[in-house]
């Protein structure tokens, strides 16, 4: 016989569903995620609980969740022959907030048995995201090994109350059907659930099968009769049902990771290199991440959308962004899925969550780790491979992330004075220092062939020291945050007083002897130049150039603060001053020069030569051309 009666929700129940309806989910598809959870749980828990009880899995069939709509009636089922739950149960899990019989059921497990419930939704709101699309909504289970006459119906318009009336039902399990609101009706198509489940349940363990309406032409049975078109309902698969990270990886292929990595990256190539790894611990978690060949097009834009995917329990959260992978690493695809994390965890909880946190540290380690893993091995062609089109985003760890400096580092690449053809790594540099050595040597130009020929080089290759060329225009700014490696001390030889690791050079460097005639080329040079340069010294840097152009140790390199110029910051610039090899024929002929106008334009001819030498633009170039006219005559 029908008992129905009508109860009050719980006052806090009352409080979620305005909140849920109103505000809580932006995305009103959610509500189809949180339903096909609810359906998977219920699936777990009867496949559980019938390892110990057989009765409970007696007729159940294939375990599957099953969608019908009917716009007509403006309804959308959703049906699963899971757990079910009796009329208690209804009352105290749908009635009363924060009962949750997924959380009830973890509780009685053991701490080991956790891993193979793969229960999703601990907090139990998920249902009430019903109410976002939905009018009326009505409810009809049965729990597995129960009689079909236990079952009952539940009903409410999320206006505060519900009721509850006895039916029979030949399956256990449960349907829910949502009386979709007028807003909502457009999502009742093909398309719109199919592209619902494909974006947020794809990888949920069990089938999601749905009705589906196909038409189909029918022959005619006479000759000059028209063929007809009859309506036919078709049951069709949604989902693959199979998550590829949750599989052990020895069990998947590389065929199926990349497959995989296209999927879910949009990328036509295969991933170079990828890393499937469970990690236990403080934080729970299983990542799948994956370094693409070729770097994307919009990589270098501002606000362009990165990171991995959020899942938990299998069930797709969003695009976590800089929440699960730091921005210099954004063109690392994958997912990370942990059953740490509640199902409908917001944005904002995201923002202080110390469990992504964890995460996000575990997951840059391992990224790090396995480029490095790449760099040292025998694969040195497919790490060549990947510096070339991710080098200069991965230089920007670097001022990113202190904590990681040293390990990035370890992956950096630059041409030399040793072999400008092949890049080498700080600890090749390093490897071949000179005995008693004690810095790093390097140099920042904006190309190769300036760096080169840079007459910053000329005592140092007269020495024997090897010097790191840097000429990625990001390179100045990297070398503002990386003071040394393993020890060693780097040393920018285009900025300040010549710094090399000979005691004697440097007893040398100390006690400056200027003869006369150095004194006055200098007070002759300093008169023409003028505010063009900070001052003049003798060089003890050079050996076959005239002059060299050098910057205060602290400053930015000519073509970095011509860049940020470009760029429209406001740079405060920072005079060079001008070294002079005295023994250069063209600096000795000053000295000489009777003509004041000749001196004042071989004055102005050497700076203007180490300009030119380190890249920079001439403020003048006409009148540059026309003073070698004049001294060439």
């Amino acid at each position: 016989m029908s008992q129905k009666e009508t109860m009050q929700f719980q006052t806090e129940v009352n409080q979620l569903l305005k909140l849920m309806i109103h505000s809580l989910y932006s995305n009103h598809e959610i509500f189809l995620r949180e339903l096909i959870s609810n359906a998977s749980d219920a699936l777990d828990k009867r496949r559980f609980e019938g390892l110990t009880d057989a009765k409970l899995i007696e007729n159940q069939g294939n375990p599957e969740i099953f969608i019908t709509m009917d716009a007509e009636q403006k309804t959308l089922t959703i049906r699963d022959n899971g757990i079910g739950m009796n009329r208690d149960e209804v009352i105290e899990n749908i009635g009363t907030i924060a009962k949750s019989g997924t959380k009830a059921f973890l509780e009685k497990l053991e701490e080991n048995q956790k891993d193979a419930s793969n229960l999703i939704g601990q907090f139990g709101v998920g249902f009430y995201s019903a109410f976002i699309v939905a009018d009326k909504v009505t409810l009809t289970t049965r729990k597995a090994g129960e009689p079909e006459d236990s079952a009952v119906i539940w009903e409410s318009t999320g206006e505060g109350e519900f009721s509850l009336e006895n039916t029979s039902k030949a399956v256990a399990g449960t349907e829910i059907t949502l009386h979709m609101r007028d807003e909502h009706i457009n999502l009742l198509n093909e398309w719109s659930i199919r592209s619902i489940i494909t974006k947020y349940s794809d990888h949920i363990a069990y089938p999601v099968m749905m009705e589906i309406e196909r038409t189909k032409t029918v022959p005619a049975e006479q000759e000059g009769e028209e063929p007809t078109t009859v309506s036919e309902i078709e049951i069709e698969q949604i989902n693959s049902a199979t998550s590829i990270w949750q599989r052990d990886k020895k069990d998947v292929t590389d065929d199926e990771y990349k497959e995989f990595y296209k999927h879910i990256s949009h990328d036509y190539a295969d991933p170079l290199l990828w890393s499937h790894n469970k990690v236990e611990g403080k934080v729970n978690y299983t990542s799948l991440l994956f370094v693409p060949e070729h770097a994307q097009q919009n990589m270098w834009e501002q606000n362009q959308d990165y990171g991995l995917q959020l899942y938990v329990r299998r069930v797709f959260i969003m695009n976590a962004t800089d929440k699960l992978i730091p921005r210099y690493l954004r063109f690392v695809k994958g997912v990370v899925d942990t059953a740490d994390l509640p199902l409908n965890v917001s944005r904002e909880i995201l923002q202080s969550s110390s469990t992504l946190d964890s995460i996000k540290q575990g997951v840059t380690r391992r990224v790090l780790t396995m480029l490095n893993n790449l760099a040292t091995g025998d694969e040195k062609e497919k790490y060549a491979t990947f510096y070339k089109e991710f080098g200069r985003v991965i230089k920007e760890g670097i001022g990113e992330d202190a904590s990681n400096k040293e390990n990035i580092a370890k992956l950096l690449r630059f041409a030399s004075t040793k072999n400008d053809a092949e890049e080498v790594s700080f600890a090749d540099y390093i490897g071949r220092m000179k005995e008693g050595q004690e810095n790093i040597y390097f140099i920042t130009t904006d190309n190769l062939n300036t760096a080169k020929n840079s007459p910053h080089l000329e005592i140092y290759r007269s020495k024997g020291y090897e010097v790191i060329l840097m000429t990625d225009v990001i390179d100045d700014w990297m070398m503002g945050f990386l003071s040394e490696f393993e020890g060693k001390k780097f040393v920018n030889i285009a900025k300040g007083d010549v710094n090399l690791d000979d005691k004697a050079e440097d007893e040398k460097k100390e006690k400056p002897e200027l003869t006369n005639e150095d004194k006055a080329i200098i007070d002759k040079i300093t008169n023409v130049l003028g505010e063009k340069v900070e001052n003049v010294k003798v060089s003890k840097r050079l050996t076959n150039s005239a002059s060299v152009l050098v910057r205060n140790e602290y400053a930015l390199s000519s073509h970095f603060e011509k860049m940020l110029k470009e760029a429209g910051h406001d740079v405060p610039s920072m005079k060079p001053w001008l070294e002079i090899n005295v023994k250069h024929p063209l600096v000795e002929r000053i000295a000489r020069e009777t003509d004041n106008a000749i001196a004042d334009d071989l004055a102005m001819l050497i700076y203007e030569e180490a300009l030119l030498l380190e890249g920079s633009q001439l403020e003048n170039p006409s009148e540059f051309v026309n003073r070698l006219n004049r001294l060439m005559k």
